[in-house]
C-alpha cells in the first residue's frame, strides 16, 4: 500500500512497514518477505536499538514501542504535558541509549483527532527508562532523523521547510549548536560509514557528503521514496521503501 520505516537488525535482516495495510514485514535474500507484526497500529518510522529491540513509531495510537524480536510490545512513551502525540513518525536510537524521535501532524484515516494535539511539531529526546523531553521549539514539520555513529551529531528533516539541519548532542539529551546542512524536502534518511547522507523525495534517493556537498540522485521508479537504510549481511546495500516497492541498490 505504501512502504516505509526501513530499518536493519544487526545480522542484516530488513524490516520494513506497509503502512495502510497495517504490517511490520522483514526481509532477508534467503527467506525473502514474511510478516513480523499484523496488525502494527499503522507503524510508521522505525529503528533498531543496541540491545536488538524495535523501536516503533505507533502512528494509530500516537505511541513510540519497543518490540523484543518475539513480537512484545512494551510502550516507551505516549504523550508530552499531559497531551498525546500528533504521531510520532521516525526514530533514531542513540550508540549509548536513549533515542530522539520526531513528532510532526499528518491527518490519517486512522487517527482519532483532525488537529495536532501538541499544538506544535517538534523533536524529542526519551532517556532510556526517562520521560519525553522536547528538545526543539522551532521546527516547521519534522520529519526524518538519523544521528551519527558516535552519536555526537543529529541529523533532522524539516520536510514542509524543505531543510535539513545538524545539532550538537549534549551530555544530557540536549540539543545544541543548530545549523542548515542542506536545502531538500527530505522524508527518510540514513547515513553511511563515510558520513554521506541519503535523503528520499519525489526524486529519489539524494546523496549528501559530510559537508553537505549534494553528490547526486539515485531515481527510483515510484511517485515518493518514503525511507531508506544499509543492510545486507555485509552493510553493502541501500534498501529503499518508496511507495508501493521496496528496492535494493549495492553501494
Amino acid at each position: 500500500g505504501f512502504t516505509e520505516g526501513a530499518t536493519v537488525n544487526a545480522s542484516g535482516e530488513v524490516f520494513f512497514v506497509d503502512m495502510p495495510n497495517n504490517k511490520i514485514l522483514r526481509w532477508t535474500r534467503e527467506q525473502g518477505l514474511r510478516t513480523f507484526m499484523e496488525p502494527s497500529m499503522h507503524a510508521n518510522g522505525m529503528c533498531f536499538a543496541a540491545d536488538g529491540s524495535l523501536l516503533v513509531c505507533a502512528d494509530q495510537k500516537g505511541e513510540l514501542w519497543s518490540v523484543t524480536p518475539e513480537g512484545k510490545v512494551t510502550v516507551l512513551a505516549k504523550g508530552y504535558a499531559d497531551k498525546i502525540f500528533n504521531g510520532p513518525n521516525d526514530v533514531w536510537s542513540c550508540p549509548k541509549g536513549g533515542c530522539y524521535f520526531t513528532d510532526p501532524f499528518y491527518p490519517r484515516p486512522w487517527c482519532p483527532y483532525t488537529d495536532a494535539p501538541q499544538g506544535t511539531r517538534q523533536v524529542y529526546f526519551l532517556a532510556k527508562g526517562g520521560t519525553p523531553r522536547r528538545v526543539t521549539e522551532d521546527l516547521v514539520q519534522p520529519n526524518g532523523i538519523v544521528g551519527t555513529p558516535d552519536g555526537k551529531t543529529l541529523y533532522v528533516a524539516d520536510i514542509d521547510a524543505k531543510k535539513v539541519y545538524a545539532y550538537a548532542v549534549q551530555p544530557d539529551g540536549a540539543l545544541a549548536d543548530k545549523r542548515l546542512f542542506c536545502e531538500v524536502d527530505s522524508d527518510g534518511m540514513t547515513i553511511d560509514v563515510e558520513g554521506h547522507l541519503y535523503l528520499t523525495n519525489k526524486a529519489g534517493v539524494n546523496v549528501f557528503d559530510k559537508t553537505g556537498k549534494p553528490l547526486g540522485v539515485i531515481p527510483i521508479p515510484e511517485g515518493w521514496t518514503a525511507n531508506v537504510c544499509i543492510g545486507g549481511p555485509k552493510k553493502d546495500t541501500l534498501f529503499i521503501t518508496a511507495s508501493t516497492g521496496f528496492y535494493a541498490v549495492p553501494l
